[in-house]
Protein backbone atom coordinates (compact mmCIF):
# COMPACT_ATOMS: atom_id res chain seq x y z
CA UNK A 1 0.00 0.00 0.00
CA UNK A 2 1.17 3.55 -0.78
CA UNK A 3 2.48 5.59 2.15
CA UNK A 4 0.78 8.64 0.64
CA UNK A 5 -2.40 10.25 1.94
CA UNK A 6 -4.07 13.46 0.90
CA UNK A 7 -5.37 16.29 3.07
CA UNK A 8 -7.73 18.50 1.08
CA UNK A 9 -8.48 22.01 2.28
CA UNK A 10 -12.20 22.65 1.72
CA UNK A 11 -13.39 24.72 4.66
CA UNK A 12 -13.62 28.18 3.10
CA UNK A 13 -16.77 29.97 2.03
CA UNK A 14 -15.40 31.59 -1.10
CA UNK A 15 -16.89 35.05 -0.61
CA UNK A 16 -16.08 36.17 -4.17
CA UNK A 17 -18.38 33.44 -5.52
CA UNK A 18 -21.30 35.30 -3.87
CA UNK A 19 -23.10 32.05 -3.19
CA UNK A 20 -24.78 30.15 -0.36
CA UNK A 21 -23.09 27.04 -1.73
CA UNK A 22 -19.59 26.19 -0.42
CA UNK A 23 -17.05 27.17 -3.05
CA UNK A 24 -15.67 23.65 -3.49
CA UNK A 25 -19.14 22.33 -4.42
CA UNK A 26 -19.52 24.55 -7.47
CA UNK A 27 -19.49 22.34 -10.53
CA UNK A 28 -17.02 22.32 -13.39
CA UNK A 29 -16.86 19.63 -16.03
CA UNK A 30 -19.95 18.00 -14.55
CA UNK A 31 -18.57 17.50 -11.03
CA UNK A 32 -17.96 19.55 -7.91
CA UNK A 33 -14.49 21.08 -7.80
CA UNK A 34 -13.50 19.04 -4.77
CA UNK A 35 -14.48 15.83 -6.58
CA UNK A 36 -11.92 16.59 -9.29
CA UNK A 37 -9.28 17.06 -6.59
CA UNK A 38 -10.22 13.74 -4.99
CA UNK A 39 -9.96 12.01 -8.36
CA UNK A 40 -6.49 13.49 -8.93
CA UNK A 41 -5.33 12.40 -5.45
CA UNK A 42 -6.55 8.85 -6.04
CA UNK A 43 -4.91 8.75 -9.45
CA UNK A 44 -1.62 9.85 -7.86
CA UNK A 45 -1.75 6.90 -5.47
CA UNK A 46 -3.32 8.32 -2.32
CA UNK A 47 -4.52 5.50 -0.11
CA UNK A 48 -6.54 7.74 2.19
CA UNK A 49 -8.21 11.13 1.71
CA UNK A 50 -9.04 13.56 4.51
CA UNK A 51 -11.18 16.59 3.67
CA UNK A 52 -11.14 19.58 6.01
CA UNK A 53 -14.60 21.12 6.08
CA UNK A 54 -16.01 24.26 7.64
CA UNK A 55 -18.48 26.50 5.82
CA UNK A 56 -21.35 24.35 4.58
CA UNK A 57 -19.73 21.30 6.18
CA UNK A 58 -22.85 19.13 6.01
CA UNK A 59 -23.29 19.80 2.29
CA UNK A 60 -19.68 18.89 1.50
CA UNK A 61 -19.90 15.75 3.62
CA UNK A 62 -23.17 14.73 1.98
CA UNK A 63 -21.69 15.24 -1.48
CA UNK A 64 -18.55 13.19 -0.90
CA UNK A 65 -20.06 10.54 1.35
CA UNK A 66 -17.73 7.61 1.97
CA UNK A 67 -15.13 8.79 -0.52
CA UNK A 68 -13.25 10.64 2.24
CA UNK A 69 -12.77 11.15 5.96
CA UNK A 70 -13.73 14.54 7.38
CA UNK A 71 -12.28 16.96 9.91
CA UNK A 72 -14.13 20.14 10.88
CA UNK A 73 -12.31 23.47 11.06
CA UNK A 74 -14.87 25.37 13.09
CA UNK A 75 -13.04 28.69 12.75
CA UNK A 76 -11.23 29.41 9.50
CA UNK A 77 -7.93 30.70 10.90
CA UNK A 78 -5.69 29.96 7.94
CA UNK A 79 -4.22 27.04 6.03
CA UNK A 80 -1.77 26.10 8.77
CA UNK A 81 -4.57 26.03 11.33
CA UNK A 82 -6.63 23.86 8.96
CA UNK A 83 -3.93 21.20 8.69
CA UNK A 84 -3.43 21.27 12.46
CA UNK A 85 -6.98 19.92 12.79
CA UNK A 86 -5.79 16.57 11.40
CA UNK A 87 -3.17 16.05 14.13
CA UNK A 88 -5.20 13.56 16.14
CA UNK A 89 -6.34 11.65 13.08
CA UNK A 90 -2.76 11.31 11.83
CA UNK A 91 -1.09 10.64 15.18
CA UNK A 92 -0.20 7.06 14.24
CA UNK A 93 0.64 7.76 10.60
CA UNK A 94 4.28 7.90 9.49
CA UNK A 95 4.12 8.44 5.74
CA UNK A 96 3.78 11.36 3.35
CA UNK A 97 1.00 13.93 3.60
CA UNK A 98 0.02 15.62 0.34
CA UNK A 99 -1.80 18.88 1.02
CA UNK A 100 -4.21 19.90 -1.73
CA UNK A 101 -6.68 22.74 -2.23
CA UNK A 102 -10.31 21.82 -2.82
CA UNK A 103 -10.76 24.68 -5.31
CA UNK A 104 -8.17 23.47 -7.88
CA UNK A 105 -10.25 21.29 -10.22
CA UNK A 106 -7.73 21.37 -13.07
CA UNK A 107 -5.23 19.18 -11.21
CA UNK A 108 -4.28 15.90 -12.89
CA UNK A 109 -3.11 12.76 -11.14
CA UNK A 110 -0.02 12.43 -13.36
CA UNK A 111 1.32 15.76 -12.11
CA UNK A 112 0.67 14.92 -8.46
CA UNK A 113 2.33 11.53 -8.92
CA UNK A 114 5.42 13.32 -10.22
CA UNK A 115 5.40 15.64 -7.18
CA UNK A 116 5.23 12.65 -4.84
CA UNK A 117 7.93 10.71 -6.73
CA UNK A 118 10.41 13.60 -6.60
CA UNK A 119 9.59 14.21 -2.95
CA UNK A 120 10.54 10.61 -2.16
CA UNK A 121 13.57 10.62 -4.46
CA UNK A 122 15.01 13.70 -2.73
CA UNK A 123 14.17 12.29 0.73
CA UNK A 124 12.70 15.72 1.38
CA UNK A 125 10.95 16.91 4.52
CA UNK A 126 8.75 19.05 2.30
CA UNK A 127 8.26 19.51 -1.42
CA UNK A 128 6.38 22.43 -2.97
CA UNK A 129 4.49 22.23 -6.22
CA UNK A 130 5.31 25.42 -8.08
CA UNK A 131 4.15 27.01 -11.32
CA UNK A 132 5.97 29.21 -13.80
CA UNK A 133 3.48 32.03 -14.24
CA UNK A 134 3.47 34.35 -17.26
CA UNK A 135 2.25 37.02 -14.83
CA UNK A 136 3.17 36.16 -11.23
CA UNK A 137 1.60 39.28 -9.72
CA UNK A 138 -0.19 38.48 -6.48
CA UNK A 139 1.48 35.12 -5.91
CA UNK A 140 4.05 34.13 -3.32
CA UNK A 141 7.45 33.72 -5.00
CA UNK A 142 9.47 30.53 -4.47
CA UNK A 143 13.10 31.38 -3.78
CA UNK A 144 15.63 28.60 -4.36
CA UNK A 145 19.35 28.35 -3.68
CA UNK A 146 21.94 27.29 -6.27
CA UNK A 147 21.31 23.60 -5.61
CA UNK A 148 17.57 23.98 -6.30
CA UNK A 149 16.42 23.71 -2.71
CA UNK A 150 13.74 26.08 -1.47
CA UNK A 151 15.05 28.79 0.80
CA UNK A 152 11.73 30.53 1.41
CA UNK A 153 8.38 31.51 0.01
CA UNK A 154 7.97 35.26 0.05
CA UNK A 155 4.68 37.06 -0.44
CA UNK A 156 4.58 39.82 -3.04
CA UNK A 157 4.17 42.63 -0.54
CA UNK A 158 7.29 41.48 1.30
CA UNK A 159 9.46 40.69 -1.75
CA UNK A 160 12.54 42.61 -2.83
CA UNK A 161 12.88 43.83 -6.43
CA UNK A 162 15.08 40.81 -7.22
CA UNK A 163 12.51 38.44 -5.69
CA UNK A 164 9.67 40.11 -7.58
CA UNK A 165 11.51 39.26 -10.81
CA UNK A 166 11.06 35.54 -10.02
CA UNK A 167 8.12 34.02 -11.89
CA UNK A 168 8.14 30.66 -10.08
CA UNK A 169 5.24 30.83 -7.63
CA UNK A 170 3.77 28.77 -4.83
CA UNK A 171 0.61 26.86 -5.78
CA UNK A 172 -0.38 25.95 -2.22
CA UNK A 173 0.13 22.24 -2.96
CA UNK A 174 2.75 20.33 -0.97
CA UNK A 175 4.13 16.98 0.08
CA UNK A 176 5.30 16.73 3.71
CA UNK A 177 6.68 13.98 5.85
CA UNK A 178 4.15 13.75 8.67
CA UNK A 179 6.56 14.16 11.59
CA UNK A 180 8.34 17.15 10.02
CA UNK A 181 5.01 18.77 9.17
CA UNK A 182 3.54 18.67 12.66
CA UNK A 183 6.80 19.60 14.36
CA UNK A 184 6.95 22.72 12.22
CA UNK A 185 3.24 23.49 12.65
CA UNK A 186 3.86 23.73 16.39
CA UNK A 187 6.17 26.68 15.69
CA UNK A 188 3.94 28.86 13.50
CA UNK A 189 2.03 31.89 14.79
CA UNK A 190 -0.59 34.37 13.60
CA UNK A 191 1.54 37.51 13.87
CA UNK A 192 0.51 38.85 10.45
CA UNK A 193 -1.97 41.29 8.96
CA UNK A 194 -4.67 38.66 8.59
CA UNK A 195 -4.17 37.14 12.04
CA UNK A 196 -4.02 33.67 10.49
CA UNK A 197 -1.76 30.63 10.71
CA UNK A 198 -0.14 30.09 7.32
CA UNK A 199 1.06 26.76 5.99
CA UNK A 200 3.75 28.60 4.02
CA UNK A 201 5.44 29.39 7.34
CA UNK A 202 6.16 25.66 7.70
CA UNK A 203 8.37 25.86 4.61
CA UNK A 204 10.40 28.67 6.16
CA UNK A 205 10.77 26.82 9.46
CA UNK A 206 11.95 23.61 7.78
CA UNK A 207 14.36 25.51 5.50
CA UNK A 208 15.74 27.32 8.57
CA UNK A 209 16.36 23.94 10.19
CA UNK A 210 18.41 22.91 7.10
CA UNK A 211 15.90 20.18 6.29
CA UNK A 212 15.58 19.28 2.62
CA UNK A 213 12.86 21.42 1.08
CA UNK A 214 12.45 20.70 -2.60
CA UNK A 215 10.24 22.17 -5.34
CA UNK A 216 8.71 20.65 -8.46
CA UNK A 217 7.45 22.92 -11.22
CA UNK A 218 4.18 21.95 -12.91
CA UNK A 219 4.52 21.33 -16.64
CA UNK A 220 1.36 23.41 -17.22
CA UNK A 221 0.67 26.28 -14.86
CA UNK A 222 -3.06 26.15 -15.73
CA UNK A 223 -3.39 22.87 -13.82
CA UNK A 224 -2.60 24.65 -10.57
CA UNK A 225 -5.06 27.52 -10.88
CA UNK A 226 -7.45 28.00 -7.99
CA UNK A 227 -11.05 29.11 -8.56
CA UNK A 228 -12.17 32.15 -6.59
CA UNK A 229 -14.92 33.69 -8.72
CA UNK A 230 -17.59 32.84 -11.25
CA UNK A 231 -15.36 34.25 -14.00
CA UNK A 232 -12.55 31.88 -13.03
CA UNK A 233 -15.08 29.03 -12.79
CA UNK A 234 -16.08 29.65 -16.41
CA UNK A 235 -12.42 29.71 -17.45
CA UNK A 236 -11.84 26.37 -15.72
CA UNK A 237 -14.93 24.95 -17.41
CA UNK A 238 -13.51 25.90 -20.80
CA UNK A 239 -10.14 24.27 -20.03
CA UNK A 240 -11.67 21.03 -18.76
CA UNK A 241 -14.11 20.88 -21.68
CA UNK A 242 -11.34 21.40 -24.23
CA UNK A 243 -9.25 18.67 -22.59
CA UNK A 244 -12.17 16.25 -22.81
CA UNK A 245 -13.02 17.07 -26.41
CA UNK A 246 -9.42 16.70 -27.48
CA UNK A 247 -9.23 13.31 -25.76
CA UNK A 248 -12.40 12.16 -27.51
CA UNK A 249 -11.21 13.30 -30.92
CA UNK A 250 -7.86 11.57 -30.42
CA UNK A 251 -9.83 8.37 -29.67
CA UNK A 252 -11.82 8.47 -32.90
CA UNK A 253 -14.88 10.60 -32.11
CA UNK A 254 -15.88 13.33 -34.56
CA UNK A 255 -16.77 16.62 -32.86
CA UNK A 256 -18.14 18.83 -35.62
CA UNK A 257 -17.87 22.07 -33.67
CA UNK A 258 -15.94 21.89 -30.37
CA UNK A 259 -16.92 25.46 -29.52
CA UNK A 260 -20.60 24.48 -29.27
CA UNK A 261 -20.21 21.00 -27.77
CA UNK A 262 -20.26 20.39 -24.02
CA UNK A 263 -19.11 17.02 -22.66
CA UNK A 264 -18.65 16.23 -18.96
CA UNK A 265 -15.45 14.63 -17.76
CA UNK A 266 -16.86 11.16 -17.04
CA UNK A 267 -18.75 10.73 -20.32
CA UNK A 268 -17.64 7.78 -22.49
CA UNK A 269 -18.08 7.79 -26.30
CA UNK A 270 -17.16 5.05 -28.76
CA UNK A 271 -15.19 5.50 -31.98
CA UNK A 272 -16.73 6.73 -35.24
CA UNK A 273 -19.55 8.47 -33.39
CA UNK A 274 -20.35 11.94 -34.69
CA UNK A 275 -21.38 14.70 -32.28
CA UNK A 276 -23.25 17.56 -33.95
CA UNK A 277 -23.25 21.16 -32.66
CA UNK A 278 -25.14 22.35 -29.59
CA UNK A 279 -25.00 19.00 -27.83
CA UNK A 280 -24.67 18.54 -24.06
CA UNK A 281 -23.50 15.16 -22.74
CA UNK A 282 -23.61 15.08 -18.95
CA UNK A 283 -23.07 12.93 -15.88
CA UNK A 284 -22.55 9.20 -16.36
CA UNK A 285 -23.61 9.15 -19.99
CA UNK A 286 -22.10 6.45 -22.22
CA UNK A 287 -22.46 6.33 -26.01
CA UNK A 288 -21.45 3.47 -28.27
CA UNK A 289 -19.82 3.45 -31.70
CA UNK A 290 -21.11 4.72 -35.06
CA UNK A 291 -23.78 6.94 -33.51
CA UNK A 292 -25.07 10.33 -34.63
CA UNK A 293 -25.82 12.57 -31.68
CA UNK A 294 -27.41 15.99 -32.11
CA UNK A 295 -27.75 18.70 -33.07
CA UNK A 296 -29.49 20.37 -30.12
CA UNK A 297 -29.43 17.26 -27.95
CA UNK A 298 -28.95 16.89 -24.20
CA UNK A 299 -28.22 13.56 -22.52
CA UNK A 300 -27.92 13.16 -18.75
CA UNK A 301 -26.90 9.81 -17.19
CA UNK A 302 -28.06 8.05 -20.35
CA UNK A 303 -26.75 4.79 -21.80
CA UNK A 304 -26.72 4.73 -25.60
CA UNK A 305 -25.82 1.66 -27.68
CA UNK A 306 -24.18 1.38 -31.11
CA UNK A 307 -25.52 2.79 -34.39
CA UNK A 308 -28.03 5.06 -32.64
CA UNK A 309 -29.36 8.33 -34.06
CA UNK A 310 -30.51 10.97 -31.55
CA UNK A 311 -31.69 14.22 -33.14
CA UNK A 312 -32.99 17.16 -31.09
CA UNK A 313 -33.55 14.94 -28.07
CA UNK A 314 -33.57 15.45 -24.32
CA UNK A 315 -32.94 12.17 -22.48
CA UNK A 316 -32.13 11.63 -18.83
CA UNK A 317 -31.61 8.55 -16.66
CA UNK A 318 -32.66 6.17 -19.40
CA UNK A 319 -31.33 3.67 -21.96
CA UNK A 320 -31.35 3.64 -25.77
CA UNK A 321 -30.27 0.34 -27.31
CA UNK A 322 -28.49 -0.48 -30.59
CA UNK A 323 -29.87 0.72 -33.93
CA UNK A 324 -32.56 2.93 -32.40
CA UNK A 325 -33.61 6.18 -34.09
CA UNK A 326 -34.95 9.00 -31.95
CA UNK A 327 -36.16 12.49 -32.81
CA UNK A 328 -36.55 15.22 -33.60
CA UNK A 329 -38.18 16.88 -30.57
CA UNK A 330 -38.27 13.86 -28.26
CA UNK A 331 -38.22 13.73 -24.46
CA UNK A 332 -37.05 10.47 -22.88
CA UNK A 333 -37.71 10.60 -19.16
CA UNK A 334 -36.24 8.50 -16.32
CA UNK A 335 -36.50 4.70 -16.36
CA UNK A 336 -37.22 4.54 -20.06
CA UNK A 337 -35.66 1.67 -22.02
CA UNK A 338 -35.76 1.68 -25.81
CA UNK A 339 -34.83 -1.76 -27.12
CA UNK A 340 -32.96 -2.57 -30.32
CA UNK A 341 -34.29 -1.07 -33.53
CA UNK A 342 -36.92 1.12 -31.88
CA UNK A 343 -38.07 4.23 -33.72
CA UNK A 344 -39.35 7.24 -31.78
CA UNK A 345 -40.39 10.12 -34.00
CA UNK A 346 -41.10 13.80 -33.63
CA UNK A 347 -42.91 15.30 -30.63
CA UNK A 348 -43.00 12.13 -28.52
CA UNK A 349 -42.52 11.78 -24.76
CA UNK A 350 -41.72 8.42 -23.13
CA UNK A 351 -41.57 7.98 -19.35
CA UNK A 352 -40.84 4.99 -17.11
CA UNK A 353 -41.54 2.59 -19.95
CA UNK A 354 -39.95 -0.31 -21.80
CA UNK A 355 -40.36 -0.31 -25.57
CA UNK A 356 -39.69 -3.70 -27.18
CA UNK A 357 -37.52 -4.48 -30.21
CA UNK A 358 -38.43 -2.86 -33.53
CA UNK A 359 -41.48 -1.11 -32.14
CA UNK A 360 -42.43 2.31 -33.51
CA UNK A 361 -43.83 5.44 -31.88
CA UNK A 362 -43.64 7.70 -34.91
CA UNK A 363 -45.11 11.00 -33.73
CA UNK A 364 -47.24 13.11 -31.40
CA UNK A 365 -47.67 10.56 -28.60
CA UNK A 366 -47.22 10.20 -24.83
CA UNK A 367 -46.18 6.77 -23.56
CA UNK A 368 -45.95 6.66 -19.77
CA UNK A 369 -45.69 3.76 -17.31
CA UNK A 370 -45.98 1.25 -20.14
CA UNK A 371 -44.64 -2.22 -20.93
CA UNK A 372 -44.60 -2.44 -24.71
CA UNK A 373 -43.73 -5.60 -26.61
CA UNK A 374 -41.93 -6.14 -29.90
CA UNK A 375 -42.95 -4.93 -33.36
CA UNK A 376 -45.71 -2.69 -32.02
CA UNK A 377 -46.96 0.24 -34.10
CA UNK A 378 -48.28 3.25 -32.20
CA UNK A 379 -50.47 5.59 -34.24
CA UNK A 380 -50.15 9.36 -34.13
CA UNK A 381 -51.68 11.05 -31.10
CA UNK A 382 -51.76 7.98 -28.86
CA UNK A 383 -51.89 8.68 -25.13
CA UNK A 384 -51.42 6.22 -22.28
CA UNK A 385 -53.66 7.67 -19.58
CA UNK A 386 -51.60 6.61 -16.59
CA UNK A 387 -52.77 8.93 -13.77
CA UNK A 388 -56.17 8.82 -12.07
CA UNK A 389 -55.55 11.89 -9.92
CA UNK A 390 -54.08 9.91 -7.02
CA UNK A 391 -52.10 6.97 -8.39
CA UNK A 392 -50.11 5.99 -11.47
CA UNK A 393 -51.14 2.81 -13.31
CA UNK A 394 -49.39 0.75 -15.98
CA UNK A 395 -50.40 -0.06 -19.52
CA UNK A 396 -49.35 -3.34 -21.19
CA UNK A 397 -49.16 -3.51 -24.99
CA UNK A 398 -48.15 -6.97 -26.15
CA UNK A 399 -46.19 -8.00 -29.26
CA UNK A 400 -47.27 -7.08 -32.79
CA UNK A 401 -50.22 -4.92 -31.82
CA UNK A 402 -51.46 -1.99 -33.89
CA UNK A 403 -52.74 1.09 -32.08
CA UNK A 404 -54.72 3.45 -34.30
CA UNK A 405 -54.33 7.22 -34.33
CA UNK A 406 -55.81 9.38 -31.57
CA UNK A 407 -56.22 6.50 -29.14
CA UNK A 408 -56.45 6.82 -25.35
CA UNK A 409 -55.37 3.75 -23.38
CA UNK A 410 -56.76 4.29 -19.87
CA UNK A 411 -54.58 2.37 -17.42
CA UNK A 412 -54.58 -0.16 -15.95
CA UNK A 413 -55.26 -1.84 -19.25
CA UNK A 414 -53.77 -4.57 -21.46
CA UNK A 415 -53.83 -4.90 -25.25
CA UNK A 416 -53.17 -8.52 -26.22
CA UNK A 417 -50.70 -9.84 -28.76
CA UNK A 418 -51.63 -9.19 -32.38
CA UNK A 419 -54.65 -7.04 -31.46
CA UNK A 420 -55.82 -3.91 -33.26
CA UNK A 421 -57.25 -0.78 -31.68
CA UNK A 422 -59.40 1.37 -33.95
CA UNK A 423 -58.46 4.99 -34.47
CA UNK A 424 -60.15 7.45 -32.16
CA UNK A 425 -60.87 4.88 -29.45
CA UNK A 426 -60.73 5.40 -25.70
CA UNK A 427 -59.88 1.94 -24.36
CA UNK A 428 -60.87 1.29 -20.74
CA UNK A 429 -61.07 -2.52 -20.83
CA UNK A 430 -58.53 -5.14 -21.86
CA UNK A 431 -58.39 -6.03 -25.56
CA UNK A 432 -57.86 -9.79 -26.09
CA UNK A 433 -55.15 -11.14 -28.36
CA UNK A 434 -55.97 -10.89 -32.10
CA UNK A 435 -59.12 -8.88 -31.37
CA UNK A 436 -60.18 -5.45 -32.65
CA UNK A 437 -60.88 -2.94 -29.90
CA UNK A 438 -63.31 -0.19 -30.83
CA UNK A 439 -64.49 2.39 -28.29
CA UNK A 440 -66.11 5.37 -29.94
CA UNK A 441 -69.63 6.75 -30.50
CA UNK A 442 -71.53 5.79 -33.66
CA UNK A 443 -71.43 8.53 -36.33
CA UNK A 444 -74.69 10.17 -37.32
CA UNK A 445 -75.05 12.52 -40.31
CA UNK A 446 -77.94 15.05 -40.25
CA UNK A 447 -78.74 16.11 -43.80
CA UNK A 448 -79.06 19.84 -44.43
CA UNK A 449 -78.07 20.85 -40.88
CA UNK A 450 -75.22 23.16 -41.94
CA UNK A 451 -77.33 24.94 -44.57
CA UNK A 452 -80.11 25.61 -42.06
CA UNK A 453 -77.60 26.97 -39.51
CA UNK A 454 -76.17 29.39 -42.02
CA UNK A 455 -79.66 30.61 -42.90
Amino acid sequence: MSDLLAVILAAGKGTRMKSALPKVLHQVGGKAMVEHVLDAANSAGSSRNIVIIGFGAEKVQEKLGERAEFVVQAEQLGTGHAVQQTAELLAEYNGTVMVLCGDTPLLEGKMLAKLYAEHKAKAAAATVLTAIMPDPAGYGRVIRDQSGQVVKIVEQKDASPAELAVNEVNTGIYCFERAALFDALAGINCANNQGEYYLTDVIGILAGQKATVWAVAAAEYEQTLGINSRVQLAQAERIIRNRKLQQLMENGVTIMDPASTFVDNDVIIGSDTVIYPFTWLEGNTTIGSNCEIGPNTRLQNTKVGDNVVLNITYAHDCQVSDNATVGPYVHLRPNTVLSQGVKVGNFVEVKNSTVGKNSKIPHLSYIGDTDMGERVNIGSGTITVNYDGKHKHRTVIEDETFIGCNTNLVAPVRVGSGAYVAAGSTITKDVPADALGVARARQNNIDGWAKKRKA
